[in-house]
């Protein structure tokens, strides 16, 4: 079966979906592939890499259709394209079926299959094949380098000596794939990083990443009662309407010291949530910028242009270009490559190049929208959600000076209380065994109380660390041990003489190791 990669016909559109590495994978899994002419240019990848890889180099877009088995693609085929589909053919590319009913209809009138990448359902299992991330991951990166381009400042702080340069402040507007790698970027790069997201879960991984999350002063704590992410394939749930006040209220008290903000509000399939206002572009200081990365969905700013930079009437510039992935089109190829042979894997369970189309599976199912004819879009639910619920960690309150002292005395009352019944306890059974056991058993008994006090003390309540310079003194307790198993091993009782016989050997060990330990521990203080 040939797998082919036609050029991308949507204008300025850099990427492509196979690459010189990603086709040798493919070969391997018994595939033949074939790219047309000049597909790979714009990524940097030339027509010779692909020949030394193995890939045959197609003429033309005519010629790579009619003899692919499978066709990958990047952006959505156009209804020239997919006029090219039959019967038997599989297409694999981004479809978006929600937004493209029109194209949905004319793929299913093809009777071909047609797996969209943007539909890979966000699971464990499926995080390799997830395009959708791996482009979100690129774009957020993108957005920060692209802010820095229109800032006019350094984002880390500097002390020169021509002056002391404060550092950047960023503020992120959600905290999905674009968002972390945004705030990881604008964290490397210097800046006080703040972020933002509807779902109180993220605070932690925001943290650990080193910036603030913002959080509402809402009257239930965190979040409002907003439905979990995991109800909405790993995306944030739409906000209420008192919760979005609290929201834009918010943004509004930051947006004077804030000089970047990066917005990634984004539900598939939904027109994006405005979030960053005209009034609050009004309210930052001149030469700030806003990067709009769901410009392509109508914007979270008021003011942005999709595919346009544009400057407010106050300076600030707006960014709403709709192809950062594309900015990166190597990097973008390399990445959205490995995840379409991810998929191609999966659908080569044989590994001998024949597509095993297996409806049962998951992740096939849920990627694929039309199947021999007819339209699988939407896919059932996935059996494991994106995200597991999960619960606000309680803060732990902080107590007071006095309430401190109470509690150390209300424990030193329970302590002292405790063992003085154990002290009773023991008295009360020592004096019923000393009223029946003859005089030598208690003066022995007494003696192995002593020796199991001693050796609680000196050995089992020291901490592990402490064991190797308190060598000396087991090997005293390990003397005395020796000491009494020589006096008992001439008893007339067979079963003593084995437990001493023990007890010597195993003494002997604990001595001549702890020597030896106490010799490298001394050694260790000497010049030579």
């Amino acid at each position: 079966m040939k797998i082919s990669t036609p050029r991308e016909v949507f204008p300025g559109e850099s990427r492509v979906s196979m690459t010189p590495e990603s086709a040798q994978a493919l070969q391997k899994l018994g595939f033949g592939c074939v790219i047309e002419t000049g597909a790979g240019l714009a990524a940097g990848f030339s027509d010779d890499a692909y020949r030394a890889a193995g890939v045959e180099i197609a003429p033309s877009a005519a010629s790579v259709w009619a003899g692919a088995d499978v066709i990958v693609k990047v952006r959505p085929p156009e209804p020239s394209e997919v006029a090219l589909l039959s019967p038997g053919k599989t297409l694999i590319s981004f479809f978006y079926p929600a937004q493209n009913k029109e194209l949905l209809e004319a793929a299913k009138a093809t009777g071909s299959n047609v797996i969209a990448m943007d539909m890979v359902p966000r699971i464990s299992r499926a995080q390799k094949m997830d395009a959708l991330s791996s482009m979100a991951n690129i774009a957020g990166y993108r957005a920060v380098i692209e802010a820095g381009g229109n800032f006019g400042r350094f984002f880390t702080g500097q002390v020169t000596a021509a002056g002391k340069v404060p550092p950047a402040k960023v503020l992120v507007i959600g905290a999905g794939v674009a968002g972390l790698a945004a705030i990881g970027t604008a964290t490397s790069l210097g800046a006080i990083t703040y972020a933002f997201d509807v779902r109180p879960e993220v605070a932690e991984q925001i943290e650990s990443m080193g910036a603030e999350f913002v959080y509402l002063d809402f009257a239930d704590g965190q979040g409002a009662g907003q439905q979990d992410g995991a109800a909405t394939g790993g995306y944030a749930a739409p906000s209420s309407p008192e919760f979005r006040e609290k929201q834009l209220a918010k943004f509004r008290e930051l947006a004077p010291q804030i000089d970047i903000v990066i917005t990634t509000a984004l539900i598939p399939g939904r027109e994006a949530p405005k979030l960053w206002l005209e009034d609050m572009v009004a309210l930052m200081k001149p030469g700030s910028v806003v990067v709009d990365l769901a410009a392509e969905r109508g914007g979270n700013c008021d003011l942005t242009v999709p595919d346009q930079k544009v400057v407010s009437p106050n300076g600030v510039t707006i960014v709403g270009y709709t192809d950062f992935p594309s900015r990166m089109a190597a990097q973008a190829s390399t990445l959205y490559a490995t995840n379409i042979r991810h998929m191609l894997s999966d659908l080569t369970p044989g590994k001998d190049g024949v597509l095993v189309h297996n409806m049962d599976d998951d992740v096939i199912r849920g990627a694929t929208v039309t199947h021999r004819g007819d339209i699988t879009y939407p896919p059932p639910p996935p059996k494991i959600q994106a995200i597991a619920a999960q619960k606000p960690k309680e803060k732990v309150k902080e107590l007071t000076p006095e309430e401190k002292r109470a509690a150390e005395v209300a424990a030193f009352k329970a302590q002292t209380k405790s063992q003085g019944i154990l002290l009773f306890v023991a008295t009360a059974l020592l004096l019923v065994v000393g009223a029946v056991a003859p005089a030598s058993f208690m003066s022995h008994f007494v003696v192995f109380v002593l020796a199991c006090f001693v050796g609680f003390q000196v050995i089992w309540n020291v901490s592990h660390s402490l064991h190797t310079p308190l060598m000396a003194v087991t090997n005293a307790v390990s003397g005395i041990v020796i000491l009494g198993a020589l006096l008992q091993v001439g008893s007339s009782h067979w079963l003593v003489v084995t437990l001493s016989a023990l007890s010597v050997l195993v003494a002997t060990i604990n001595i001549v190791g702890g020597f030896l330990v106490t010799r490298r521990m001394l050694a260790m203080f000497q010049k030579s």
